[in-house]
């Protein structure tokens, strides 16, 4: 492998205006998912890429500076796709609303495979880390905000740090699709699902939630 596949460097490049050249660069795409999905990062090089496209290795870099180039292509429009469903509270039956976002982002990260790749990523490519980093920062961001208006509301436990349950809450929506990994048993969401909610809501409001829909504050 040349030293040219062995660094993860590139800018994102410019996407071709011509029909036949932007037929020939989905081809590259799509050859370039398949294989990173079935080999890995590492053990795929432009050259073989190429060839599972039908193409010129030449043809390749007319389109991508490198492998890793079209990785970046491949992620760009995936990235919020990779990362950990946000939850909605203070709506009927949270734990089934969470259940289903828990199992849609389960399919889509079976649908897209690249998922798989992300250790090797992270471990190589500190500027695809941070990319990575920054939309989990979001996340993060936003999974507060939400449970900072339903404390406000007095839907949450009033003696634990926010900070901390949605940190909780992101590391088991982020995780739960390797539970069978870890534990040699099949995901079950709904389980995932009451856990988070168990760390969010006291009793008395998911009764209400499971009966009103909702529960406000009284002014």
């Amino acid at each position: 492998m040349s030293d040219r596949e062995e660094q993860l460097v590139g800018e994102f490049p410019l996407i071709p205006k011509q029909e036949r050249a932007q037929i020939k660069r989905d081809l590259l795409l799509k050859s370039g998912h398949e294989l990173f999905v079935s080999r890995g990062f590492e053990h795929t090089t432009a050259k073989e890429i190429a060839a599972h496209a039908g193409v010129a290795t030449g043809t390749f870099y007319r389109y991508f500076s490198d492998k890793r180039q079209l990785l970046m292509s491949l992620l760009e429009d995936q990235i919020e796709m990779l990362m950990p469903p946000e939850p909605k509270w203070g709506v009927s039956d949270p734990e089934s609303t969470l259940a289903s976002l828990l199992e849609s982002h389960d399919e889509r990260l079976k649908e897209i495979g690249l998922q798989r790749l992300l250790p090797e990523l992270l471990a190589k490519d500190t500027e695809f880390a941070e990319v990575l980093a920054a939309g989990k920062r979001k996340i993060f961001t936003r999974i507060l905000s939400g449970l900072k208006r339903a404390y406000d509301n007095d839907l949450t436990w009033n003696d634990l740090d926010l900070n901390t349950v949605t940190w909780s809450v992101m590391i088991l929506a982020e995780h739960a699709h390797e539970k069978m990994k870890h534990c040699g048993n099949q995901t079950d969401y709904r389980e995932v699902a009451k856990v988070m909610c168990r760390i969010i809501f006291p009793p008395e409001v998911m009764k209400q939630l499971r009966t009103n829909g909702t529960v406000t504050k009284e002014e």
